[in-house]
């Protein structure tokens, strides 16, 4: 019989912990601010995290993989890294303790040494301008998420935000304050100010432009001293190759970055997926798709690659948008016109046509529909799959915790283990697409499979957004996840 340590005993098990977990977040710190190293625990940022939080995230650690991950083994990976005098770089600490584990090694540090010991080998990476093209929910997540992952500066680089209309001082500290503060992501761990003499945001001590223009060619970026930027379109209003071509007659500008779905010829990629198809050399624009195309198209494509989808349907339930009125009123389109926080309202996507510009396999193969529904951010996509190979649900399952755990897709798809998630929960996740295991269905003769994956519309989005932008800059660092 197992017996129950003592109260003291505890209390004595939980302070060493958190002294740990305190050495782990100055060590964590110290790598992102000298040395461009950045720390994740299973594509968790470990950023600004305070230290329950990192004892949570070992908890998910260790109930996912089902190894004996501790604080204390992650400590040891960390302070081996700071000793490697390693190149900027992207390490899942969690994910090095698991293969540790797996190996069955006994010496951590040697091991540690053999998996990053080329990592010198994979830098040379110059630093980027980038410049968003209007600010509003995408722009701003955009921009909170760059300059709190500047660092040392030597991958993206923030510089100018660009709107219509006059820049006044009270349309300075509008744009500040709504930067600062968001109803649903909450403030922004940072510090923005108002610089009206520049017409400038000080944000985390560093100066944005913001620069007022009619049109995407009117900007001379270079008079802010801006060179070979990207530019990050998030109005939607330029979508075809013609229109978003006009960004790259602006001085100063480089390549062109959609936070839409794109028309006509413009390579719509899912990052993870297919952005290796576009040579960042060869191509000028790009659209990062739909935050829908973004959550489905990880989860379909690994499907199709183990089961095979003979067709399917899928059906959104999405968080309402700016496009539907607040209250009754006219709108181009049927049903938006109704109030969004007191209706569920059917509309088309476009999402299940769209993923097979990264799958093409799947061309013909899906149909979907989408219900807004009145929640402000959080959204669903239930996948209905007719499969080519038999499974069950455990079988299933199985296939995408292989897959959130090792392989292209780690960044894109997380594996839920709760039986209690809800909308509000995935609030603020980095993945695009979460994948609800308790939620899967599949049918008594294996080949029909109901799949529900959750994503944050804005941030899961906007991340991804992020993770194909480094692609197209080309200050990806060395990764190990």
């Amino acid at each position: 019989m197992k017996l129950m340590k003592s109260y003291e005993e505890q209390l004595s098990l939980e302070v060493e912990q958190r002294r740990m977990t305190v050495e782990l977040i100055k060590l964590i710190s110290d790598l992102w601010y000298e040395n461009n190293i950045e720390l994740l625990l299973f594509r968790n940022q470990l950023i600004d995290r305070n230290a329950s939080e990192i004892l949570n995230l070992l908890d998910y650690a260790k109930e996912f993989v089902q190894k004996p991950i501790s604080i204390s083994n992650v400590l040891k990976i960390a302070k081996k890294i700071r000793e490697m005098d390693l190149p900027p770089a992207k390490i899942d600490i969690g994910k090095l303790a698991y293969v540790f584990h797996l190996t069955g090694e006994t010496d951590m540090e040697d091991f540690v040494l053999k998996k990053l010991g080329d990592a010198h080998n994979k830098n040379g990476i110059k630093p980027k301008d980038v410049v968003l093209y209007g600010f509003g929910r995408i722009g701003r997540l955009l921009a909170r998420e760059l300059m709190s992952r500047t660092g040392k500066g030597v991958q993206m680089r923030l510089r100018a935000i660009v709107t219509r209309g006059q820049i006044t001082k009270e349309v300075l500290e509008k744009r500040a304050s709504m930067l600062r503060k968001d109803s649903v992501h909450g403030y922004f761990k940072g510090s923005v100010k108002v610089d009206f003499e520049q017409q400038a945001l000080i944000i985390n001590g560093t100066t944005v432009f913001v620069i007022s223009a009619d049109g995407p060619e009117d900007p001379d970026y270079t008079k802010y001293g801006i060179r070979d930027a990207l530019i990050i379109d998030n109005t939607g209003a330029f979508r075809t190759e013609e229109a978003l071509s006009r960004h790259l007659k602006a001085k100063g500008a480089d390549k062109v970055l959609l936070t839409a779905p794109g028309i006509g010829n413009v390579p719509n990629i899912v990052y993870g997926v297919n952005q290796h198809h576009f040579d960042p050399d060869k191509h000028s624009v790009f659209s990062a798709a739909s935050c829908t195309t973004n959550a489905i198209t990880p989860v379909l494509k690994v499907v199709n690659d183990t089961l095979g989808i003979k067709h399917g349907h899928i059906e959104t339930i999405h968080a309402y948008t700016n496009d539907q009125n607040l209250v009754d009123n006219m709108h181009k389109k049927y049903r938006r016109g109704r109030a969004a926080a007191l209706n569920m309202v059917i509309t088309e996507t476009g999402a299940g046509k769209a993923v097979s510009k990264a799958v093409p396999e799947l061309a013909g193969k899906l149909t979907s529909n989408a219900i807004r529904v009145p929640v402000p951010n959080g959204s669903l996509a239930i996948l209905n799959l007719n499969l080519q190979t038999k499974t069950s649900k455990e079988d299933l399952n199985a296939i995408m915790k292989k897959y959130a755990l090792e392989g292209d897709l780690v960044e894109q798809i997380r594996y839920s283990l709760s039986n209690e998630l809800v909308s509000s929960d995935i609030v603020g996740t980095l993945e695009p697409a979460i994948f609800d295991s308790h939620a899967t269905i599949v049918s008594k003769g294996g080949d029909n499979a109901l799949l529900y994956v959750w994503y944050d519309n804005e941030y899961g989005y906007s991340h991804q957004v992020l993770g194909l932008a480094k692609y197209i800059a080309k200050v990806r660092r060395f990764a190990y996840y």
